[in-house]
C-alpha cells in the first residue's frame, strides 16, 4: 500500500511539473525543489484526523497565557526592544501584540515546525482532499524558493504548510512578508525573528490595525442585564454601554477607543467583553475566537496587565459538530427553527437559541451550551 502510495506520487509529481512550468517556474527551481521530496503518510493522517476543539476555553487560556508564556514574553520585549520599536515605528504595530503572536505560532519560535515544505504540500495536493488549496500553496512556495528568499533544505514548516517564527502559509507570505533586515531575503526561518515579527506587524497594518487600540477590554455587567444585546450584531460606543451599565472592571465607563461589540464567550456567568476592530484584526490571522482572544489577552499580559478578572467556567467547552447538528434539530423541532441544519452556528441558530432561552426563562445569550443541549434533550 505505501508502495503504491509513493509511485501515485511520484507520477502526481511528474504531472504537476507542466502545471508547475505553466505558473512561471523554472525548471532549475523545480528540479532543486523536488530533489529530496518524498511522500509524506504522516501529512494526510493528520489532515484526515484533525481533532475538532472542544477543549473548555478556561484550558485553553491558561496554556496560552500561562505564567512561563507571559514571563517569556515579558523577557524577549526586553531583549528585542530596538527591533520591536523599529518595527512599531514603521508599520504602527505595538512590540506587545507582535511578540504575543510569536509566542502562540512558535512558542517564541522554538516550534517553527521542521516538516520539509515541499513535501509536505506535494503530499497533501496530491492526497486531494483540498487538493487546490494545498496545490496554490506549493506554487507559491516554489515562487518563494524561486525568488531565493530561502534554500530548499531550509524551506520547513509545519505539516500543513505554516512557516517559520509566525507561521505564515506560503501565500500569505507571498503577499505580505517583507524584508526587514535589508538582506535581499524576507527570511521568516531563520533564527534572527527580524524579518518574521516585522512580516507579522505588516500583515496587521495591511488589515486595519489601529495603534493604541486594544483588541478588547474586560467589563461587568449589570444584574438583570438582556443579554439580547451581545453579540457581533449590536454596535455601540463605548459611553453607550455604560448608559446601559456596561462598565469595566474599574467599574468606570471604558474609555472612547471606539465603536465596540459585547461579547460572552462562555454564556452568561462567564467573562464579558467589549471588542473593538483591532479584535477583527487578529481574526484575520486565525478566526478561531479562542486564538484571538488568547493572542490579545497574551499580548496585555506581556505588556504588563494583571490577570481576567472574571473565571472561565472550568467545564464549559465547544460542542462538537455532531452535537451542534443535534442542538440545531431539536430547536428546530421545539418550534425555534435555526433554517437548516449543519452544523455552523451562525446567526440563525443564535437567534433560535435567544428565543428558546426566553420562553423557558434563561439568560437569553444565544450560547450554544452543552447544557443547553442536554436541556433540549
Amino acid at each position: 500500500m505505501a508502495h503504491a502510495q509513493a509511485s501515485g506520487f511520484n507520477n502526481w509529481v511528474a504531472g504537476f511539473r507542466n502545471r508547475a512550468r505553466a505558473a512561471g517556474i523554472s525548471d532549475r527551481t523545480f528540479q532543486a525543489a523536488f530533489a529530496d521530496a518524498r511522500y509524506l503518510p504522516d501529512s494526510i493522517e493528520r489532515d484526515r484526523n484533525q481533532a475538532e476543539f472542544v477543549r473548555p476555553l478556561a484550558d485553553y487560556m491558561s496554556t496560552a497565557v500561562s505564567d512561563a508564556r507571559v514571563s517569556n514574553g515579558r523577557q524577549l520585549v526586553r531583549q528585542y526592544a530596538r527591533l520591536l520599536a523599529r518595527i512599531e515605528a514603521t508599520y504602527d504595530v505595538e512590540p506587545h501584540i507582535v511578540t504575543a503572536v510569536w509566542g502562540m505560532e512558535s512558542n517564541y519560535g522554538q516550534r517553527r515546525g521542521s516538516t520539509p515544505l515541499i513535501s509536505t504540500l506535494a503530499t497533501l495536493a496530491y492526497d486531494g482532499r483540498r487538493g487546490q488549496f494545498f496545490e496554490d500553496q506549493l506554487i507559491a512556495a516554489l515562487r518563494i524558493l524561486q525568488n531565493g528568499d530561502v534554500a530548499p533544505q531550509n524551506m520547513t514548516g509545519s505539516w500543513a504548510g505554516a512557516m517559520g517564527h509566525t507561521q505564515f502559509i506560503p501565500t500569505s507570505y507571498e503577499a505580505y512578508a517583507v524584508d526587514f533586515t535589508g538582506d535581499g531575503r524576507r527570511d521568516i526561518w531563520a533564527d534572527d525573528p527580524s524579518d518574521a515579527l516585522a512580516s507579522t506587524a505588516a500583515y496587521f497594518r495591511r488589515f486595519g490595525w489601529r495603534k493604541g487600540q486594544p483588541w478588547g477590554v474586560e467589563v461587568r455587567l449589570p444584574n438583570g442585564f438582556d443579554y439580547g444585546q451581545t453579540g457581533r450584531t449590536v454596535t455601540r460606543s463605548p459611553a453607550a454601554w455604560g448608559q446601559v451599565g456596561v462598565l469595566g472592571v474599574d467599574g468606570q465607563v471604558v474609555p472612547n477607543y471606539g465603536e465596540a461589540t459585547l461579547i460572552t464567550p462562555t454564556g452568561a456567568g462567564g467573562p464579558a467583553f467589549l471588542v473593538f476592530r483591532n479584535y477583527d484584526v487578529i481574526s484575520r490571522y486565525n478566526n478561531a475566537q479562542a486564538y484571538i482572544m488568547g493572542v490579545g489577552h497574551l499580548g496585555d499580559r506581556i505588556r504588563g496587565m494583571g490577570p481576567l478578572q472574571t473565571a472561565f467556567p472550568a467545564n464549559e467547552r465547544r460542542l462538537r459538530r455532531a452535537e451542534r447538528r443535534e442542538l440545531q434539530e431539536r430547536l428546530t423541532n421545539a418550534g425555534f427553527s435555526t433554517q437548516g441544519v449543519d452544523g455552523r452556528i451562525g446567526p440563525n441558530t443564535r437567534a433560535a437559541i435567544r428565543a428558546y432561552q426566553r420562553s423557558v426563562g434563561l439568560p437569553p445569550d444565544g450560547h450554544p451550551s452543552l447544557s443547553l443541549l442536554q436541556r433540549l434533550r
